[in-house]
């Protein structure tokens, strides 16, 4: 594999299957294509429920690949997300899950926030976890 001297890039695949695999391992799932879309569609709706300034914060400390899977397709004019309930934050991430729904979707979300939990500060976990209404702080804990 071609590298270019950047350790930061080189290793962001790495990085991003290590994300994958915790997820899949803390879900039993085998397919990390699943994984991915989970990853995706969660990470997005974070992202849109936050304030344009808290997702650059937690942006900021994701890593390289994960990053831009945030920031895909994002306009932030159009943040945050009205309404932001819990459970249009369900709804919007089962959608993508049409043809093999979740089997406990709040369980999935929460391992998202959870695999999230351990890979960014405790301080940004908690200033993005409070910005959330309480209903959706509770699939944090």
């Amino acid at each position: 594999m071609a590298t270019t001297g950047i350790k930061t890039l080189d290793h962001a695949p790495q990085v991003f299957a290590e994300w994958l695999n915790q997820l899949c391992d803390d879900l039993g799932w085998p397919d990390k294509s699943r994984a991915y879309l989970l990853l995706h569609e969660t990470l997005h709706a974070i992202r849109d429920f936050l304030s344009v300034d808290e997702a650059a914060d937690l942006a900021a400390q994701l890593p390289v690949l994960v990053r831009g899977v945030f920031y895909a397709g994002w306009d932030p004019s159009k943040t945050p997300a009205k309404p932001r309930s819990k459970k249009d934050l369900l709804a919007r991430i089962e959608a993508r899950f049409d043809k093999d729904p979740l089997d406990d979707p709040e369980r999935a979300v929460a391992a998202v926030f959870d695999l999230l939990r351990r890979h960014v500060s405790k301080g940004e976990f908690d200033q993005v976890k409070n910005a959330m209404r309480k209903p959706i702080r509770d699939l944090w804990d």
